[in-house]
């Protein structure tokens, strides 16, 4: 199953807005049920340098392309990090999969 990049700063408001939230120990997701399965990335410069930081989202994106199929329904997801000292993508993928059982139950 492939995903839809959440692009749009409107897109982003509001999931920001109308949202429900799912929280781990490294990420916390927003989604709300949508049509196409969507994903978008929250990062801001706290996070480091834009070295730091397109790390940190190409993690992000390879966990969620990994974990995506165990949504039971389509959802429009912003993946959040939270501050760490190193990120990995087993740590992101763990904290996914917590994130996403929530969201299944």
């Amino acid at each position: 199953m492939t995903y839809q990049r959440i692009k749009k700063h409107e897109q982003y408001k509001k999931l920001f807005k109308n949202g429900k939230r799912a929280y781990s120990s490294s990420v916390t997701i927003v989604y709300r049920p949508s049509k196409n399965m969507e994903m978008g990335i929250a990062l801001s410069k706290k996070y480091g340098h834009a070295v730091v930081r397109n790390r940190i989202k190409r993690l992000l994106r390879e966990a969620f392309r990994q974990t995506q199929n165990a949504f039971q329904k389509n959802y429009s997801v912003i993946i959040i990090p939270k501050m760490s000292e190193s990120y990995s993508l087993e740590e992101f993928k763990k904290g996914l999969l917590t994130c996403i059982r929530k969201v299944n139950s």
